[in-house]
């Protein structure tokens, strides 16, 4: 019989590749929602925003090698795209609100700052992410309080994340919904949600440059 381990979360795993197998596996559906994203745009005709769509895709891959072999340098790489895909909404709103065109540098250097505190104190990396994560909402509902067509959007959007956190949250070692064994894992349900909800507020995102032209 296979020796059972523990991974980083409430998920218990025989001796393998993947230290937490239904974490690694539903890691894939923000791969997915990127590739939802690509394929709906094109089908309207529409730009893709490909900086965010290569960042919901990396949340993805840096997940699943957390949640998969989980070697030394599984926190930054899971934690960069992260980082990046809600300092990208944050910036995007802030242009819709100021009606300016997003630049580049508006998401990408808050992510390089953000990171010094994920790779040298983690504990602070986590609460620098969640901080990023609030001020990404509240931009979000500044955006759909001036907007009102987007307002279901962004609505339907933090539900879903709302309702993953929570189940994530009473699903971690030693919380109330923590079965190490079970199919059924609360930070799998994180993974969805979040991953749904990256693709729901997709088409709220704006195009750059030349496509920001040509979209209007």
């Amino acid at each position: 019989m296979d020796e059972v381990t523990f991974g980083p979360g409430c998920e218990s795993s025989a001796a393998g590749p993947l230290v937490e197998p239904v974490s690694a596996v539903t890691s894939l559906a923000f791969v997915v929602a990127a590739v939802v994203v690509v394929a709906l745009r094109r089908r309207a005709g529409l730009p893709v925003p490909w900086a965010y769509v290569v960042l919901v895709a990396g949340v993805g891959v840096g997940s699943v090698v957390q949640h998969g072999p989980d070697p030394a340098w599984s926190d930054p790489a899971h934690d960069l795209p992260i980082v990046g895909v809600l300092c990208f909404l944050a910036a995007d709103a802030a242009a819709t609100l100021y009606r300016a065109p997003r630049r580049w540098w508006w998401w990408a250097v808050p992510t390089a700052v953000l990171m010094v505190p994920v790779v040298a104190w983690p504990r602070a990396g986590d609460l620098a992410q969640v901080g990023v994560a609030a001020v990404t909402a509240v931009l979000l509902l500044a955006r759909a309080h001036r907007e009102p067509a987007v307002r279901w959007r962004v609505a339907v959007a933090l539900a879903v994340l709302g309702t993953g956190a929570l189940v994530g949250a009473l699903s971690r070692t030693g919380g109330p919904l923590c079965d190490a064994s079970s199919v059924l894992q609360g930070h799998a349900v994180w993974h969805l949600a979040a991953a749904a909800a990256l693709a729901v507020l997709a088409p709220l995102v704006t195009p750059d440059g030349p496509a920001r032209a040509r979209a209007r």
